[in-house]
């Protein structure tokens, strides 16, 4: 129609002549804005009562139904590029030898890969292991790959995996490579991901367990590395399987743990195997995961554990990171909403079962990660090896293999201990087995607190840690086992180099986390914290302490203890039944003297 063109208004209504009038009454006095929407069926409205889109004006763009200009700087990186589009970045600063500026420093981690400067000018390596399983084939390639590139040995982590640490830029490609190609991958190790998937240690050879979950651990896995919006967290995320029996995988300090509970007949739901779902665990943020109130069977673990996480990636906080993690939507939410939300994403009703109608965890064998014990399978055994905060050379890699291998089934299990066992060996073995790990200075009857012992990668590999905490821990844990030789009972020592709480020394019989006294390095010492039967928050024994003059007041407290426990009473319930100001004084002897 051109300008020239007259209209008659005769042509229109009395409706539509008021409308016109309002409408241009509205446009003088405000001035032209356009709306143009497209509705659901791909028609184009104009009305801005649609509550659609307008697609006639500029909008801010979203990330996660963010504006970008809200996102926190890590969420800007994202948004900006993808971190798995950057493979040409990290083939231009392996070929310049050279570190990554910090957005991509930040990208590389969804490769698995931490340039840890300043602590180290290198990156560590982190690995993805479902279920903590490896093959002797696998060990051996990573003993070869920390030997070529690496300080020569691993380091054995928390969550049932292992690092390598002092890689250089140059070699960043081909370790990837090396990887690959020894069927494993680093994808999604770090930074805002689903960490390592953890299950019970001695899945599907425990002769307490209720169910093999080796197989959910891996499908879980398997289901993440062909779903790419399960790498699009807001934040970094853990899941674990518990299998209910000897050994715990401390499902209570995961973000969703599944717990195998058993049903016996005549409760609300068929008797059987399900799985208990404990939701929010965060404990360097001093909080247990807890049972959210639902029943799954196994078939349903993995299916809800992918709806949950999505709930978590659409909703989770984008701005702000320190309230990024799960436990923060579901304090603003609720349980309720957060289970509604979920079910939304799911083919099946979740079900409300109360945790009474369950029957009770079987007994957890606190020292069953260390030393020899029967399997479920008639004549078979396994050997769990103590590991001394997690460092295991190159050398005793290859000789954990052979030995796998010669009395064996070729397979070896990581634990969140920062140790490893051995499984599937039969009785007639033992006896060579034993003297094989012995020849290889492998220890599988460590004292009771080194055996217990874990410690994060301290201020040598980690810029946040105020303290060596490796050297420290065995240190502390030697000095104990060595005064005290007659400890019956196991003790966990739990080391960590700053709040982040990598060591989770809440958790620990003994908890020290780094600080600076002083300027010099030092500890906040804990005590009785635990985990599932045992769990408990560890409460402040001392605000602060030089190290060197830490030993001292620990040789002081566990005089005490085997002074004055009850019969086979463990340490920890002995500070559990004693105020923190008793157990003060029993650092400091000389004071009520």
């Amino acid at each position: 129609m051109s300008s020239n063109t007259v209209i008659n208004s005769a042509e229109f209504t009395n409706e539509q002549k008021e409308y016109l009038r309002g409408f241009f009454a509205g446009v003088s006095q405000r001035g032209l804005f356009p709306f143009v929407g497209h509705t659901a069926d791909g028609r184009v409205t104009n009305d801005p009562a649609s509550g659609l889109p307008n697609e006639a004006i500029e909008t801010e763009p979203l990330w996660f139904d963010t504006p970008v200009s809200d996102l926190s700087k890590e969420e800007r990186w994202k948004f900006e590029q993808s971190p798995f589009t950057i493979w040409e970045k990290l083939l231009q600063y392996s070929n310049q030898n050279q570190p990554p500026t910090e957005d991509d420093r930040f990208r590389f981690k969804y490769f698995g890969l931490f340039h840890v400067a300043p602590a180290q000018d290198s990156f560590m390596l982190r690995l993805r292991i479902p279920g903590g399983i490896l093959t002797t084939h696998q060990l051996r390639g990573l003993a070869r790959m920390a030997e070529d590139w690496g300080p020569g040995r691993v380091d054995l982590t928390t969550r049932s995996n292992l690092q390598i640490r002092e890689l250089q830029p140059k070699d960043i490609v081909r370790v990837l490579n090396r990887v690959q190609s020894l069927g494993m991958s680093s994808r999604g190790s770090g930074a805002d991901n689903i960490r390592n998937i953890t299950a019970s240690p001695i899945t599907g050879v425990d002769p307490e367990e209720l169910l093999d979950v080796a197989p959910l651990a891996e499908a879980l896995q398997s289901y993440i590395s062909n779903s790419p919006d399960m790498y699009d967290l807001p934040r970094k995320f853990n899941v674990a399987f518990d299998n209910g029996g000897a050994i715990s995988v401390v499902a209570d300090t995961n973000d969703i743990g599944f717990s195998a509970v058993e049903v016996r007949e005549g409760r609300s739901v068929p008797a059987g195997v399900y799985f208990r779902v404990l939701l929010c665990g965060i404990t360097g943020h001093r909080q247990f995961a807890t049972d959210c109130g639902i029943l799954l069977r196994p078939d349903q673990a993995v299916a809800a554990a992918a709806a949950m996480i999505r709930v978590f990636t659409q909703h989770g906080d984008r701005t702000n990171r320190k309230k990024a993690r799960l436990k923060y939507l579901i304090d603003s939410w609720g349980i309720e909403k957060f289970l509604c939300e979920t079910e939304k994403l799911l083919a099946f009703p979740l079900i409300r079962v109360p945790a009474l109608e369950c029957e009770s965890r079987s007994p957890i064998d606190r020292a069953g990660h260390i030393g020899i014990h029967p399997q479920s399978q008639p004549g078979l055994h396994y050997i769990g090896l103590s590991v001394p905060v997690g460092r295991l050379p190159v050398a005793q890699m290859r000789a954990i293999a052979d030995i796998a291998d010669r009395f064996g089934s070729g397979e070896v299990r990581l634990t969140v201990w920062q140790n490893l066992l051995i499984p599937n060996i039969h009785t007639r073995h033992l006896a060579d087995a034993e003297r094989a790990l012995a020849a290889a200075g492998l220890n599988y009857k460590a004292g009771t607190v080194l055996s217990g012992t874990v410690a994060c990668t301290g201020n040598h590999g980690c810029r946040f840690s105020a303290t060596d905490t490796k050297t420290h821990a065995v240190v502390l844990a030697n000095l104990i086992d060595e005064r005290f030789p007659i400890l019956d009972q196991p003790i966990n020592l739990h080391v960590t180099g700053c709040h982040h709480s990598c060591a989770q020394h809440y958790i620990g019989d003994l908890g020290l986390m780094g600080v600076k006294v002083g300027g010099e390095e030092g500890y906040q010492v804990l005590i009785g914290g635990g985990a599932d039967q045992d769990q408990g928050l560890a409460r402040e024994l001392i605000p602060a302490i030089r190290f060197p003059e830490l030993p001292a007041k620990m040789e002081s407290l566990f005089s005490a203890y085997t002074q004055h426990r009850r019969p086979e009473e463990s340490f920890l319930v002995f500070t559990r039944r004693h105020t923190i100001a008793e157990l003060q004084s029993f650092c400091n002897p000389q004071e009520n003297s």
